[in-house]
């Protein structure tokens, strides 16, 4: 079997549970796209386009309000700007000889579970991996917005939101094994979460959007950890 198909299938793997997790959030997200007068196929195809949970729910609001596409932009831009970021460092990881296009595809299904996953590839990072995990993640996100839009009124509220917690404990278990053999990683973690909560509750930073707060504790945590921990690319590539 030849290298590109086995790591696309090792993709596929490490995709299917957060595909799984996608399917319970985006459900949630179908229900709410229906209830502001969106179809079932809008919906869908709103949600095959775009893979951001918090992008997506900020943008229903827009909707619903009738805001403007300027307003709409400009609300992406401040709340996925992260996926930036996210996107420099995979980039990193990849061979210098991959194309622009299979970059950019790479970048298309970078998400927060994605990266997180993806960061922590022990080998150097391959487009068919990234493939591999995005094809896992996009039908869940997709055809469960799709089903919530569908099918989602005859669930009470209470279920509905039960299911959008399996997100976060999904990325918890994402976090957690890593942080258990690597004691930066626990660090940089531990110091993300403290960040996090110190801009939501201190005055004139909580006064941020939410999407912003992440991006300042990203730069500021990760720009911190690259000079305490500073790693070459070899043991990048290497793991």
């Amino acid at each position: 079997m030849k290298a590109p198909l086995l790591f696309f299938l090792r993709g596929l793997r490490d995709g299917f549970p957060i595909g799984a997790g996608y399917f319970a959030v985006s459900f949630a997200f179908g229900i709410q796209a229906r209830a502001i007068g969106l179809t079932a196929w809008q919906t869908f195809v709103l949600s095959g386009t775009n893979l951001t949970s918090a992008g997506q729910f900020a943008g229903l609001a827009v909707i619903e309000v009738g805001g403007s596409l300027v307003a709409m932009a400009l609300t992406q831009l401040v709340i996925n700007l992260r996926y930036c970021l996210m996107s420099c460092a995979l980039s990193q990881r990849l061979p210098e000889r991959v194309s622009f296009w299979q970059r950019a595809l790479v970048a298309f299904g970078v998400t927060d579970e994605i990266f997180g996953v993806s960061i922590g590839f022990p080998h150097q990072l391959r487009p068919a991996y990234s493939y591999g995990l995005i094809a896992a993640a996009w039908p869940g996100w997709a055809f469960g917005s799709l089903t919530g839009a569908l099918a989602g009124s005859v669930l009470p509220s209470l279920v509905v939101n039960a299911l959008g917690m399996a997100l976060y404990a999904m990325f918890v278990a994402i976090v957690v094994p890593a942080a258990k053999t690597d004691r930066k990683v626990l660090m940089v973690s531990l110091a993300a979460a403290v960040c996090s909560v110190a801009f939501a509750i201190l005055p004139g930073l909580s006064g941020l959007s939410e999407g912003m707060r992440v991006v300042w504790v990203t730069v500021l945590v990760a720009g911190v950890a690259a000079l305490l921990f500073p790693e070459f690319p070899e043991e990048a590539c290497h793991g």
